[in-house]
């Protein structure tokens, strides 16, 4: 129990995993969140993770009630997280000309941006009585402009950045720390289906080892890798006119199947 804790979600793929992964390497103690607990529970064994070392939270982070009563289980069970980080998200392309659409924004907004709220609220109170906790929003690149196609993605992973953003000024001066990450581009599941030219391509372990130094350092804004950051940045001091050239005939993210 002397050993720091930490609690992810969307922890059994990806990022989330690979940043389970690199905390258990470094010794501590995890807290892991998903919908498909089953499967998080077997990597958790073949990586020689026990139950002293490793609990898994079953869970679904779109739905308010499901995240912040596993956040409340992981209090009681564990105790108060040394970081918290709110990882599980998705990516689907949307056409706002198409009413089946508005109901697959408001399910990627519910999981990546109200799911993260959701996921911070019942740590927030105790961090601040304590003086001490990381609070950790992954974001994404794609939070710096907007992209056709991808409408509701960018828009969560924007206010992602604003509502920590906000979080960082309103716990300044009690010791909690909110670090906004923004990943580039990594090979996950999310990224596996795109159909345009991702440069700057991370592992999901190479982002983990980038992501912990950031979160130790208590950062409160970092792009990864700084390459894809410096693109961003140019990106978003183009005029319009030319952004909108640039990413003329772009493919676009695959809609979810109606």
């Amino acid at each position: 129990m002397s050993a720091p804790l930490v609690f992810v979600t969307g922890a059994s793929s990806g990022i989330g995993q690979a940043l389970a992964a690199r905390y258990a390497a470094a010794g501590w103690r995890l807290a892991l969140v998903a919908r498909r607990g089953a499967e998080l529970e077997a990597w958790a064994r073949a990586a020689g993770l026990g139950p002293e070392r490793c609990a898994v939270y079953r869970a679904d982070v779109a739905v308010t009630d499901s995240i912040v009563a596993a956040g409340h289980a992981c209090l009681a069970a564990q105790g108060l997280p040394d970081v918290v980080i709110a990882n599980a998200g998705i990516s689907v392309g949307v056409d706002t000309a198409e009413r089946g659409d508005l109901d697959v924004m408001q399910d990627i907004l519910a999981l990546n941006l109200m799911g993260v709220a959701a996921t911070f609220h019942p740590f927030i109170a105790p961090m601040r009585a304590r003086g001490s906790g990381r609070l950790v929003g992954i974001a994404s690149v794609s939070a710096i402009r907007g992209l056709p196609g991808h409408g509701a993605y960018c828009a969560s992973k924007a206010g992602v950045v604003a509502y920590c953003e906000s979080l960082r000024g309103e716990c300044r001066g009690s010791g909690v720390r909110v670090v906004t990450l923004l990943p580039g581009y990594v090979a996950t599941p999310l990224t596996a289906a795109n159909r345009y030219p991702m440069p700057f391509m991370m592992s999901p372990e190479a982002f983990a080892e980038k992501a912990c130094r950031a979160i130790e350092a208590g950062a409160s804004w970092r792009v990864i890798p700084w390459q894809m950051g410096v693109a961003a940045r140019l990106l978003r001091v183009l005029p319009n006119p030319v952004f909108d050239r640039l990413l003329q005939g772009r493919g676009r993210k695959e809609r979810r199947a109606q």
